[in-house]
C-alpha cells in the first residue's frame, strides 16, 4: 500500500467513474484500475463494484474511505504547513515569551516585524514563566521564545535580547515610599513578597540578595508580576521586581535600586535545527537587530 494508490482509492471513489478518476489524476484509466487491484489485494477485500456504468464503493469500502479521506487530508495539511515554513515571505510562527515582555517588546517586535514587509507571515503566541517557555520550545509547542536562561539543554541556543531594570515596589503608605532611590540593605526590616521557584526571575532575585548579604523575611511567594504587585498594594510586604509598564496601575510606589546590581539578561531562545527554516531564521535575525531599538 502507497500513497499513491490511497489517493487513487479517494478520488475513485468521490467521482465514481474510472474514466473522470484518471483524468482528475492525471493518469491512465489501466494504471487506475491496476493500482485498486493491487490495494484490494493486499487489504484482502473489495473496495468496489460496478454499477451500471459506473462503480460505487462496497460496504468495506465505504468504511476504508471514512479513514483514507480525512488520513489525506491531514497529509496534504502537513505538505502545505511544512511549505509554507520554508517560503521565507509566508508562513506561521509559534511565539512564547514570558509575562514581562507581553507588555511591551514582543508586540513592538511582531508589529515592527509586519510593518517592514512582512504581512504574510502570521504569529500564533503563548505566554508562560522561563521554565514553561523553554519546555514548551524542546516539545515544539512553540518555534522562538523569550525568556531568562534557565536550562543549558544543548539543543537550544540562547542570545542576549534585551535586559530589564530591576526596582523596589511598596505600598504607598509605606515608610519607604517617601524615598526615590534606595539601597537593598535599607529593605531588609520589612517583609517581602518574593517570586517563586516557578519563576526564571527567581534565580537571579536570589543572587543578587546573596550578594548583599540580607536575610529577607518572605512573606509570601508568587509566580507572575501582577500578582507580586497586587499582594503589595494590598500591604503584604514589598517587592523587587522588573520594571515593567504595569506598575503605574497598581497602587504601589516604584523605586529606584541605588545599589549595582548583575545585569538581568533576557534572551532569545530557539532550537538549533529549527534556524533552518528561512521565515523563522528571518524573524529570528530581526528580533536580535531591533529588541532595544527605541520605537516611539
Amino acid at each position: 500500500m502507497n500513497l499513491r494508490q490511497l489517493e487513487f482509492f479517494v478520488t475513485l471513489a468521490q467521482t465514481e467513474h474510472m474514466t473522470q478518476a484518471a483524468k482528475d489524476s492525471n493518469t491512465s484509466q489501466p494504471n487506475i484500475s491496476h493500482a485498486m487491484t493491487m490495494l484490494e489485494q493486499e487489504i484482502g477485500v473489495t473496495l468496489f463494484e460496478k454499477k451500471g456504468r459506473n462503480i460505487q464503493l462496497t460496504r468495506h469500502g465505504r468504511i476504508f474511505y471514512e479513514y483514507v479521506a480525512p488520513a489525506l487530508a491531514e497529509i496534504e495539511k502537513g505538505q502545505r504547513k511544512l511549505q509554507e515554513m520554508v517560503d521565507p515571505d509566508s508562513g506561521e510562527i509559534q511565539f512564547g515569551f514570558i509575562f514581562t515582555m507581553g507588555a511591551n517588546l514582543a508586540p513592538k517586535l511582531t508589529q515592527s516585524f509586519h510593518q517592514k514587509g512582512h504581512q504574510k507571515i502570521n504569529f500564533e503566541f503563548q505566554q508562560g514563566n522561563s521554565n514553561q517557555i523553554i519546555q514548551m520550545l524542546l516539545e515544539d509547542s512553540i518555534d522562538i521564545g523569550i525568556c531568562s536562561k534557565v536550562s543549558n539543554d544543548p539543543e537550544l541556543i540562547y542570545q542576549i535580547l534585551t535586559q530589564e531594570e530591576m526596582v523596589v515596589v511598596v505600598p504607598l503608605e509605606h515608610p519607604l515610599s517617601k524615598f526615590d532611590t534606595i539601597s537593598l540593605s535599607q529593605t531588609s526590616d520589612y517583609p517581602y513578597v518574593y517570586y517563586s521557584k516557578q519563576s526564571g526571575l527567581r534565580p537571579y532575585l536570589d543572587q543578587q540578595i546573596k550578594n548583599s548579604d540580607l536575610n529577607l523575611e518572605i512573606v509570601c511567594e508568587l509566580e507572575e508580576d501582577h500578582s507580586i504587585l497586587g499582594f503589595v498594594g494590598q500591604n503584604y510586604g514589598i517587592a523587587i521586581m522588573p520594571d515593567i509598564p504595569s506598575i503605574s496601575s497598581f497602587p504601589v510606589k516604584k523605586i529606584a535600586i541605588s545599589d549595582v546590581l548583575e545585569d538581568r539578561n533576557i534572551y532569545l531562545a530557539v532550537k538549533k535545527n529549527n534556524l533552518e527554516i528561512p521565515v523563522l531564521k528571518k524573524f529570528y535575525d530581526f528580533c536580535l537587530k531591533n529588541a532595544n531599538k527605541n520605537w516611539s
